[in-house]
């Protein structure tokens, strides 16, 4: 049976029993105490935790979940994947253990031909936690369950909580028992290899508070609506009723496995390290393709972060099958195969995926030639100084600065014959995920204090007008000071207001939040920002200037007329930007995120290159054009479906419901899915000036704008820089270019005369500096200071030409200068020196310490620098102190 059929089945019988379908939410969650859907239950908790109210009673649905803190067993066990799928059913407040259990009974042991899955009976097993008497009768009389096959849990297995306070429960886990070949038997407290389980179903009966660890809180008593959420591991139903030992052999995942089999010219079966490489690559492609798929893309924090680990593990694995050259391409167009049946956008949109894809590996490649050469230096210098361990801030500093793989770093240490100080490494890993831990708590607190909003939702959804008035009357719901909902908030407090209504734009969509005021009887509250903490609730936080607002008082929103009207000039400029790059590059050219406030407009896009200045020029103009033919601006709401079928662009990363807001300028030109406020015709946009374009990632460009007001602003300054130039230069303007061009390379050809003035006057201070040498115990010293020079390579030459005139005595060579007003230092040794056991290396490095910067090299010739000029003669001191007298 294909996973998708399993997964259709599962909403067939679900729908049949009156449940709501729900679409997959994003790997992108809202919660803020997660960078990712780790489970199939997130995007249900406010209605799961009574913030805000279910719009039905009982839903089903298959959610894409990602769960990275397990990655280090990817591949290794038949269960663990970073991207995987979840079935689940919900009740809110509807039916409640006995439904859960007959609904999960029935589906699992219906057979294949009655749309069931088939499972015999005798091969299931259930735990129950160890005092839900109720949930273990159940199973008795609605399953036949005898009693061996029912096992009781603790807290730690069978109890169910978000870890804050708030709802929780007891559970019953549903496990399939694979046979004698997996392990022993007695069920799952004897062996959880053998006896997998497929069915997490929640019982979410009970308030608790006073959380002090999973298993430690207080029961408060019971809660007035109980939920069941159940969770149904879709690729472990997959890889048992597929016959296969594991999900990475399953269907949507073993074509990529069968691949890089065929790439590596190596077999799978034969070795196990081998095995579990071929396990991580498969699952790997797969994670990233999805996450690339809701809009992540790969950078150095958050998610990114994490969608560039999965990609680079993936790349650390096909090397030590053998693999160096690039692979994603084909890689990831057997995932896409593999998958598109289920999610149809990975065929669609299959070319934006594989071109960030392709750019990052061939990003990493470039590291991993880069985090070679880092290596090999340290190699050297860990031979050099006669040990025979790498240290271990090396390989963190490779590891977690050049995303150098550790595992890499082990193999090419053992190749020289070394190995990695392990300990240092694995110590700098903790406190790095110490912290890490730390930012995740203050996360996760931010989420809990989510449950003050409760009552306030619960009242309905905060209405929005401003997209038709700038001022609406309401009244106060709630006042919150520090997080705590309170009765009033007076004078010089900073404080969350919630209002029924409010012609306040909440920051959404790339949109900064509006400027304004709330105002009401005997009091003003100053907006510095709004937000909506839970999905349809706006929270205003706001500084008490005058008065005291309560809750139950009057209160009239009040919106900034003139940065109302410059956002939404900004807005509207960055759909006419986003046409005109469709336009000019292609439908590829898609956004990938934007920021628009007073002003001024940020649109990151697809793209792998630098756009060329005609380029811009065209998109600049073709965007100014728009607004010149003054095209109406229309705004529809409408079913989703309707919108995507009329072309609307749905953006990656933005969140919809069922019916969304159409944004249309010039009719289909540009059409998008938008919640954000919009001019009514293209002219009252008034200019647009493209002011940079940079890159922001290995396949995504950033193009800035200024727009109306400050676009005119900034042409006004450039075009009084340009008469300036034109009368200081004494030259028309339109050959300003070629005069400023001719004195850049007059200036560049006087620099290089300097420079070789510079270099001359330097070598011929080599004569004095020969006779200067002095004697230190065995050795001839020369150490002084050059005084300015054009550059550190000045400085080494005459360092080399000194030493040359050593001949054979056992002499250093010590000089600094000035360059650029940052003090160097060149130490070069002759070869009677290093017979000696005198290295440059080191004798550089202290004088770089004194000077405040870092220093090194061979032991025939090392560099140090720094940032205290001044100290150059106190560093060149330092040399010679370094020295042995005997």
């Amino acid at each position: 049976m294909k996973t998708a059929e399993i997964a259709q089945r599962y909403l067939d019988y679900f729908e049949k029993n009156d449940h709501v379908i729900v679409p997959s939410a994003s790997l992108v969650t809202d919660d803020p105490s997660l960078l990712f859907t780790v489970a199939g239950m997130v995007p249900f908790i406010p209605y799961l935790t009574g913030v805000v109210p279910a719009p039905y009673a009982r839903a089903a649905d298959v959610q894409k979940c990602i769960r990275t803190n397990d990655i280090e067993e990817v591949g290794k066990t038949a269960r663990h994947g970073t991207f995987f799928q979840m079935l689940g059913n919900w009740s809110f407040g509807d039916y409640f253990k006995a439904g859960a259990i007959e609904y999960a009974w029935e589906l699992l042991t219906s057979s294949e031909s009655a749309g069931g899955l088939g499972f015999a009976e005798r091969d299931l097993w259930v735990t129950v936690y160890e005092d839900d008497d109720e949930a273990a009768d159940l199973w008795k009389r609605i399953a036949g369950l005898p009693d061996e096959r029912i096992q009781r849990f603790g807290k730690e297995d069978n109890y169910w909580s978000t870890g804050q306070p708030g709802p929780a429960g007891p559970c019953s886990e549903i496990y399939f028992d694979r046979g004698p070949a997996y392990g022993p038997d007695g069920g799952p407290a004897v062996d959880d290899s053998r006896f997998t389980e497929i069915w997490n179903l929640v019982f979410m009966q009970y308030a608790i508070t006073n959380v002090r660890s999973k298993t430690d809180f207080d029961v408060i008593g019971e809660l007035p609506q109980k939920n069941i959420d159940t969770g149904m591991g879709l690729e472990r139903v997959a890889f048992i009723k597929q016959g296969v030992d594991n999900m990475y052999e399953t269907d949507q995942v073993r074509p990529v496995l069968d691949l890089a089999v065929a790439l590596s010219g190596r077999t799978y079966g034969a070795v196990h390290d081998d095995d579990v490489r071929f396990r991580v690559v498969a699952d790997h492609v797969r994670s990233s393709l999805m996450l690339l798929s809701d809009g992540v893309r790969p950078s150095n924090e958050g998610r990114g972060y994490i969608l560039r680990r999965l990609m680079r593990r993936t790349v650390r694995a096909m090397r030590l099958l053998g693999v160096d050259a690039p692979t994603f391409r084909e890689l990831f167009a057997a995932s896409r195969d593999a998958m598109a049946p289920a999610y149809p956008i990975l065929a669609t949109d299959y070319d934006r995926l594989e071109s960030a894809a392709v750019a990052e590996e061939e990003t990493f490649l470039r590291t991993l030639a880069a985090g070679s050469t880092i290596l090999d230096l340290a190699v050297a210098e860990t031979k050099g100084a006669g040990k025979d361990q790498i240290a271990g801030s090396e390989a963190f500093l490779l590891h977690d600065t050049y995303g150098f793989p550790i595992d890499l770093t082990l193999e090419i240490a053992e190749e020289a014959g070394l190995s990695v100080d392990r300990t240092a490494f694995d110590a700098l890993m903790q406190e790095q995920r110490q912290r890490a831990k730390a930012d995740a708590k203050s996360r996760k607190r931010a989420i809990a204090d989510h449950s003050v909003y409760r009552e306030f939702r619960a009242l309905g959804e905060t209405t929005f007008t401003g997209y038709t008035d700038l001022e609406t009357e309401s009244r106060i719901l709630g006042v919150l000071v520090d997080g705590v909902s309170v009765d009033r908030a007076t004078t010089g407090q900073i404080a969350e207001v919630i209002v029924a209504e409010t012609a306040l734009y909440a920051e959404s969509g790339g949109q900064v939040a509006d400027k304004g005021i709330i105002v009401g009887p005997g009091y003003q509250l100053d907006v510095i920002d709004v937000q909506k903490p839970v999905p349809g609730l706006v929270s205003h936080t706001v500084e008490v200037t005058s008065g005291e607002v309560a809750v139950g008082l009057a209160a009239t929103t009040i919106v900034d007329a003139a940065n109302r009207r410059a956002a939404a000039q900004a807005h509207s400029a960055t759909h006419l930007v986003h046409a005109a790059l469709r336009d000019t590059l292609g439908s590829s050219a898609t956004q990938a995120g934007s920021l628009n406030r007073a002003g001024y407009l940020r649109f990151d896009f697809a793209w792998t290159q630098a756009l060329s200045p005609e380029t811009k020029s065209e998109i600049e103009e073709i965007a100014n054009n728009a607004v010149r033919e003054n095209l109406q601006v229309t705004t529809r709401v409408l079913a989703l479906d309707d919108a995507k079928e009329l072309g609307a662009m749905a953006l990656f990363g933005e969140k919809y419901g069922d019916t969304v807001r159409m944004v249309d300028i010039g009719g289909p030109w540009s059409r998008e899915l938008c919640g954000g406020t919009h001019v009514a015709t293209s002219a009252e946009v008034g200019l647009i000036n493209l002011v940079g374009e940079s890159s922001v990632g290995a396949a995504n460009r950033r193009v800035e704008a200024l727009v109306g007001a400050d676009a005119f602003r900034e042409l006004a300054a450039e075009r009084a820089i340009v008469s300036q130039l034109t009368s200081s230069l004494k030259t028309p303007r339109d050959q300003l270019p070629a005069r400023i061009a001719e004195l850049a390379a007059n200036l560049k050809a006087a620099e290089k005369k300097i420079a070789s003035l510079q270099a001359k006057a330097l070598g011929e201070q080599v004569p004095d500096l020969v006779a200067g040498a002095r004697r230190v115990g065995a050795l001839t010293v020369v150490a002084a200071n050059l005084g300015r020079a054009g550059s550190a390579d000045d400085v080494r030459a005459v360092a080399l030409t000194v030493r040359e005139r050593l001949g054979s005595d056992a002499g250093v060579v010590a000089l600094g200068a000035d360059v650029g007003d940052r003090p160097v230092v060149i130490v070069a040794t002759t070869e009677s020196a290093r017979s000696l056991g005198i290295k440059a290396g080191p004798l550089a490095k202290a004088a770089a310490t004194t000077l405040g910067g870092g220093g090194g090299g061979r032991d025939d010739l090392a560099q140090g620098g720094g940032t205290d000029a001044s100290a150059l003669p106190r560093a060149l001191d330092d040399v010679v102190t370094a020295l042995p007298r005997a």
